[in-house]
């Protein structure tokens, strides 16, 4: 599917249909917590995208899991974006061209020549309007029990800078408050909270357009971590192989994309708030209430017959994960150019992302990787990153249990662990004294020279308070220990339990039969649960030259602690239903296999 250009929505499902990767389901189903929970158990047994034909309470379909697997996300995109932009690097580091080297890439300078936009006199987005505006036809889904109410799970947020210094289009939670009105929840270094930055201290409204569907070109173009001044829309042309095509609006503002689905319009005005969330977020943790800006919806446009798509988050892996690893393939080869020293960056969707980033790095001189691992945190959404590791070894990051493997074999626990306190993060993740405040951690393993043998199996003693010990990868021991609640202090005594000196790291969890059920369950446990400032323990500690030394073994706290949100879980009350259900909803042999 590499060559073929997808324009809109319907050609896509006409792909996956095609392909044997759409289920149209035909009885009734309804967007309050039931279509949530059919996603969730398709999307873990590795099933199909899925297309509701008779929604409750909308005369719109809903189409939901579109990316949800490797494969869809070849089918939508194929090689080409991807060879588009390995071939563009290679351009630009040959910084004096030859009219050969400019002949062999003339397929790359055609492919830029069709990079952009283009309007055209009409599209299909005009061919209906809700004025005023009626949100609650639209089939917003309600993905848990504790969410504060439906919410757009794929919307794409348009907003021009007030002074005319180009555009945004990024994934921005919205939340249905009645028929004119959302919750938009935007935060200041992302670039539409930074457009509504502006325009607030002049105490003007900000107009909004909120896009919903389209090719899936236009929606991984919004969830791309691009430099704040690249454009997203160009982003959108290259996925699709074309111009991206716009529309006018005919009561003016911004242009419109012309095979979208829906486009809300309205505003969002300076200096009001109201709550927004709870939400079911894609760490796995529920996400709670918080002031955030409203969005005046005044007019819908939609196509005569509109198919809404959806996605729901929560515990890894969801169908965020496959668009992730999909952006980091296409976006990977640009890191060198951008970041100097950086061969490879992997951001881990096991984790939501954000928490666990690894980077393979240069250490030509004493502590180039420090400098580089400081680039990766300076850089866009990289700067969210909670825990980095880095590397110079010949080894693929992406692979944990041999990068974790290298690294414990190699790092130096006197140098070469670095905590920065009281820094921002991310407003999603919990485990800091508060909200959008936390630490970051970065952890280098350096050298060719092993420093040590990792041992592989625990025979020794606890302490009182500690049981269920199990070496998970070589050089870790978890141990399962009594709640945070009842025993704070308990790493600090673990650490300097005399039994485990040969351990370079220890993890203290609440279950180790959860912790290490698979690769994905430790990973999620290990690095969603602790705070680098607060919650890393050693036998000793000691300060040179304003550093930290750590002596082994360095016990990380993974335990829940009582401020942190809760883990989601379906409530009894869906599951109960859609067990009764999913074998008239799903055709065979999927009801069968959910």
């Amino acid at each position: 599917m590499a060559d073929k250009i997808i324009r809109d929505l319907r050609d896509f499902l006409a792909i996956l249909r095609k392909e044997g990767e759409l289920i149209e389901i035909a009885a009734e189903v309804d967007p309050y917590l039931e279509i949530a929970e059919i996603h969730r158990r398709v999307i873990a047994a590795g099933g199909p995208a899925l297309l509701f034909t008779k929604v409750k309470g909308s005369r719109f379909p809903v189409v939901t899991n579109l990316f949800g697997s490797a494969r869809r996300m070849e089918l939508a995109f194929g090689r080409r974006p991807l060879d588009f932009v390995v071939e563009l690097v290679r351009a630009a580091e040959n910084l004096a061209p030859t009219l050969k080297t400019v002949w062999e890439k003339r397929g790359l300078l055609g492919q830029m020549l069709r990079v952009g936009t283009k309007l055209h006199r009409d599209g299909p987005i005009l061919e209906g309007c809700m004025t005023p505006a009626r949100l609650s036809e639209l089939p917003l889904l309600t993905s848990w029990k504790s969410d504060g109410g439906p919410f757009v799970t794929l919307p794409l947020v348009y907003t021009e800078h007030p002074d005319g210094r180009g555009h945004n289009l990024g994934m921005y939670r919205i939340q249905r408050y009645d028929d004119t009105s959302t919750g938009i929840h935007w935060q200041i270094h992302k670039g539409g909270g930074f457009h509504y930055h502006e325009a607030e201290k002049r105490n003007e409204d900000l107009p909004v357009s909120l896009f919903i569907g389209g090719p899936p070109a236009l929606m991984l173009a919004a969830i791309a971590p691009l430099p704040e001044n690249i454009p997203e829309l160009l982003l959108a042309s290259l996925l699709q192989g074309e111009k991206f095509p716009l529309v006018k609006d005919p009561r003016g503002g911004h242009l419109l994309p012309a095979m979208a689905e829906f486009v809300a319009k309205g505003f969002v005005e300076p200096h009001v708030r109201r709550p927004e969330g709870p939400f079911g977020d894609h760490y796995g943790y529920n996400s709670l209430q918080h002031d955030y800006p409203v969005f005046r919806v005044e007019r819908i446009y939609h196509r005569r017959d509109a198919i809404y798509p959806a996605t729901v988050v929560g515990r890894p892996r969801q169908e965020d994960f496959y668009i992730g690893d999909f952006l980091q393939e296409l976006l990977s080869p640009l890191f060198p150019l951008v970041m100097g020293g950086v061969k490879q960056l992997k951001t881990f969707g096991e984790t939501g992302f954000h928490c666990l980033a690894a980077a393979r790095v240069t250490d030509r001189y004493p502590r180039e990787a420090f400098a580089s691992g400081l680039r990766i945190l300076g850089e866009g959404q990289l700067s969210l990153t909670k825990f980095l590791i880095l590397t110079d070894g010949d080894l693929d990051v992406s692979d944990f249990p041999k990068l974790w493997r290298h690294v414990l074999e190699r790092v130096n626990w006197q140098t070469d662990l670095f905590v920065f306190a009281n820094v921002s993060q991310d407003t999603l993740d919990y485990t800091g004294p508060s909200v959008n405040k936390g630490s970051k951690a970065m952890l280098m393993g350096l050298g060719k020279k092993i420093r040590r043998p990792l041992p592989e199996s625990f025979t020794a003693t606890l302490p009182a308070g500690c049981s269920h010990p199990r070496p998970y990868l070589p050089g870790t021991l978890v141990v399962q220990g009594s709640t945070y609640k009842d025993d704070p202090e308990l790493p600090a005594r673990l650490a300097k339990h005399g039994d485990l000196e040969q351990w370079p790291v220890v993890l203290l969890v609440d279950d180790t039969r959860a912790a290490t059920a698979s690769l994905q369950e430790f990973l999620w446990t290990f690095f969603t649960r602790f705070e680098p400032a607060a919650d890393i323990h050693a036998a000793t500690t000691s300060v040179d030259r304003f550093h930290v030394g750590l002596t082994a073994p360095v016990v990380i706290d993974c335990r829940l602690k009582p401020w942190y949100t809760e883990v989601l879980e379906v409530d009894a009350e869906t599951r109960r239903l859609v067990d009764g259900r999913i074998g008239k909803i799903l055709p065979a042999p999927w009801a069968g296999k959910v």
